[in-house]
């Protein structure tokens, strides 16, 4: 505050002179201590402010603390109590937390308890084969500046590789015995798989390759520093290891977790929170628990003046590092491309090195059409619930996640276009006149003659496909919802075939500089697709197939493959019987 004293003058002369002065003096330091009075109380009021602000704070962080310590406390009784569901929580987070455990190497369980036997039974992912580099050596060549690379031998390779399997079974036993403090297990049936092929069937599932039940007695007598990590598997545990894991020769396993009787907690399982159905800011708080997981700085933004960011992530990593963007979409249907459009706009717009887009959903061709060769990463609902799973988190994606749009009735053919469709324009150069074509897949056979969309033929039974009247400058339109195609279709074909009543003796030499543009409902470009030319002879051209991919996008593929009979032999290859 003011000090009077500060204020005192001697100026002037004459006794009314000092007079003034002092007067004046005295109107300044006044007017300074109002000034200052009234600083003071805001300061007061502010600190105050602040003060109510972080009692706030520090209650909400110590109600989180005390939930957090509550559901610890109910984990543990649980354990004690050799609960099935709190064991089993108790033992996974175990696994999760391992820092022996190679980080690049896979996370994924299910498992199940045995209360009366107190035997945990649990399927453990193992790392694939292509974990054990080809490559044994790299010299570089100072002579002719190049890197020579010495192949790993076949042998070495496979042996390297069983060896790895075992440890990773040794070391999940190591986990879960040395996490049981408070003697929950008597004994583990562990099954190690690995995701794949099954060689005798050729579908995708679960392939074991390594089994064992070893109880708590047995694995202790151990000394793991000094044991062959096979021979300790196969003979000390009496359990089993593929003979040629490299070939996916697969173990029966001794226990399963289904085999136990009461309910199996796996990755995916309706325990999982649904990603559907969660608050939205929860949801943004989950990609960023995420993006934390995987060893980045991240924050969720203010929901206001964001900026079109949902969470703001460093990643530390020199060189490849930098500021990335995170946009959120918890949406049911495929995200447009628009979406894909904007947060292109928003990376540069902030300066970020890259841009994710996160959704529950999927994306379409245009969407990776736009994104091919731009700083962004686009993941869909499962490659998220993959990620939050070998990262620790929780995450299913409703009873299945993919919502399949209800089917018209076949003898009522629906006129109206289907939710999230793409229009794909067909444009060449040259007089020759043509059909465009589509076939619904899959493989290289169609599902049925329906799935065939043709001049005679103008859409499927569920109207996911149909012909449109094409607008300039394209000459053959269709549209298609690939959200919409069957299940079991995991191809869509794009053919052209000469039109033998207005052209019957041209051929395809005339078919040049051909394109697909692959349009919104809106008719907006969102990309091109490059189209072989035709050849001499030829009169039906595969112009290339959209091909699903394993979390549910598809790629297109150029085709290429020419017929000299016309459209009926190429139906014919896809398994058309034409009479």
């Amino acid at each position: 505050m003011p000090d009077l004293s500060h204020y005192q003058t001697q100026s002037g002369w004459t006794a009314s002179r000092r007079a003034q002065a002092q007067a004046e003096a005295r109107a300044r330091f006044e007017r300074d201590w109002q000034a200052a009075q009234a600083a003071e109380t805001q300061r007061l009021q502010q600190l105050a402010s602040y003060q109510r602000e972080y009692q706030q704070w520090v209650d909400a962080q110590l109600a989180d603390v005390r939930r957090h310590n509550a559901g610890i406390s109910a984990i543990t009784e649980g354990v004690r109590r050799q609960d099935p569901d709190a064991v089993i929580e108790y033992f996974s987070a175990a696994l999760y937390a391992s820092t022996a455990w190679p980080e690049g190497f896979p996370r994924q369980v299910a498992a199940a308890y045995d209360p009366a036997a107190r035997q945990l039974v649990l399927d453990w992912e193992l790392p694939a084969y292509r974990i054990v580099p080809e490559i044994k050596a790299v010299r570089y060549m100072s002579g002719v500046d190049q890197d020579k690379e010495t192949p790993r031998p076949v042998g070495q390779r496979r042996a390297l590789y069983r060896e790895v399997l075992a440890q990773c079974m040794l070391l999940v036993l190591h986990e879960l015995f040395g996490a049981d403090e408070l003697g929950a297990l008597e004994s583990v049936a562990l099954n190690g798989f690995v995701d794949g092929h099954d060689p005798t069937t050729g579908r995708p599932g679960h392939i074991f390759l390594a089994t064992v039940m070893a109880s708590r007695s047995s694995f202790r007598d151990l000394h793991l520093a000094q044991v062959d990590a096979s021979s300790c598997l196969a003979d000390a545990l009496r359990g089993q290891l593929s003979v040629r894991p490299d070939q996916l020769t697969p173990v029966r396993p001794s226990r399963r977790p289904q085999e136990v009787g009461n309910r199996v907690v796996a990755h995916g399982s309706d325990e999982e929170p649904d990603l559907f159905a969660m608050d939205p800011i929860a949801f943004e708080n989950l990609v960023a628990d995420l993006f934390r997981a995987m060893g980045m700085q991240a924050v969720t933004t203010q929901r206001s003046n964001d900026g079109g960011v949902d969470v703001d992530a460093l990643d530390p990593t020199p060189i490849r590092g930098g500021k990335i963007v995170v946009q959120v979409k918890r949406y049911r249907n495929t995200v447009p491309p628009t979406a894909v459009r904007d947060l292109y706009g928003t990376v540069q717009d902030a300066g970020a090195n890259k841009g994710v887009l996160v959704t529950t959903s999927g994306f379409g061709p245009g969407s990776h059409t736009f994104a091919n060769g731009k700083p962004l990463e686009l993941i869909s609902g499962p490659e998220l619930v993959d990620l939050l799973h070998r990262h620790g988190l929780r995450g299913r994606l409703g009873e299945g996640g993919r919502q399949v749009p209800a089917q018209a009735t076949p003898s009522r053919p629906d006129t109206r276009l289907p939710d999230d469709y793409n229009i794909l324009g067909m444009s060449w150069t040259g007089s020759v006149a043509l059909d465009v074509c589509a076939l619904v897949c899959r493989g290289n056979r169609v599902l049925s003659d329906d799935h065939f969309v043709f001049f005679n033929n103008p859409q499927t039974p569920d109207g996911s496909v149909r012909a449109l009247p094409a607008t300039a400058p394209d000459k053959a339109a269709i549209c298609v919802s690939f959200d919409g195609l069957p299940d079991e279709a995991d191809r869509f074909v794009l053919v052209a075939a000469i039109d033998p009543e207005v052209n019957p003796d041209a051929d395809l030499s005339g078919f040049t500089d051909a394109g697909i543009r692959l349009l919104d409902p809106e008719l907006a470009e969102l990309g091109q697709l490059e189209v072989s030319d035709g050849r001499l002879r030829e009169t039906a051209l595969v112009l290339g197939s959209f091909r699903r991919r394993s979390n549910g996008d598809w790629d297109f593929v150029l085709g290429g493959k020419g017929y000299t009979g016309g459209l009926e032999e190429l139906v014919q290859d896809f398994g058309i019987e034409v009479e």
